[in-house]
């Protein structure tokens, strides 16, 4: 009985070893190289992305008109806010505004989803 048990024990031991090593060897290979994809003669490469890569992928772009001055022309005031909220979004830009240097925030011109 013990020799069996010892025997089954060497074994369980060869084997989770083997897949250790094998385990090792894979992720090695994952971490070096890139994954290679099978393509298939018909396809073609994707499309080229319409926005660039770090652009946010959801959010607004908020245009403010905003000035220094209390008689001065208005100034359009551009900002890109990553949140899916139009509040929260004018908040942020007009946020942004005062801390470029534009104290007075008229209106908001247009507020465009991305």
């Amino acid at each position: 009985m013990e020799t069996e048990l010892s025997e089954f024990e060497r074994q369980m031991r060869r084997e989770i070893n083997a897949f250790m090593d094998n385990e090792q060897k894979t992720r090695r290979k994952a971490a070096t190289s890139p994954p290679e994809w099978p393509r298939e003669a018909g396809e073609k490469a994707k499309a080229p992305r319409s926005k660039p890569g770090g652009a946010p992928k959801t959010g607004h772009l908020v245009k403010l008109a905003v000035r220094t001055k209390q008689l001065e022309m208005d100034t359009i005031f551009e900002h890109v806010s990553s949140s899916i909220s139009k509040i929260e979004a004018q908040l942020e830009a007009e946020k942004a505004a005062r801390k470029a240097g534009y104290p007075i925030i008229g209106y908001v011109i247009e507020t465009r989803r991305l």
